[in-house]
């Protein structure tokens, strides 16, 4: 699955709920997936809070393969950022 591919999941995901906040998956040299409210897109640009993972593992946690609170404690996915925002965007992920 590319890039394009997960932010159009991650978009009718988020489209009509009530996250507010802005999140970016940093995933090195396959690129950025940004989150703003109900906006995605994949222009990298400051957010709330960033969360650095490899696609593959980006992949897993859209389709539902990879729990966020486990792959936080396997070191999968780093968080830099408010903290909470995170926590709020597993709720609609």
């Amino acid at each position: 699955m590319g890039m394009d591919e997960i932010a159009g999941k991650i978009g009718q995901r988020v489209e009509g709920s009530s996250f507010d906040k802005s999140v970016k998956f940093d995933c090195g040299s396959e690129g950025v997936i940004v989150i703003d409210g109900s906006k995605v897109s994949q222009d990298d640009q400051p957010a709330d809070c960033t969360i650095s993972l490899a696609k593959d593992d980006l992949e897993s946690l859209v389709s539902g393969d990879l729990d966020p609170t486990a792959a936080f404690m396997q070191g999968k996915l780093k968080v830099d950022g408010d903290m909470s925002v995170a926590m709020q965007l597993s709720q609609v992920l």
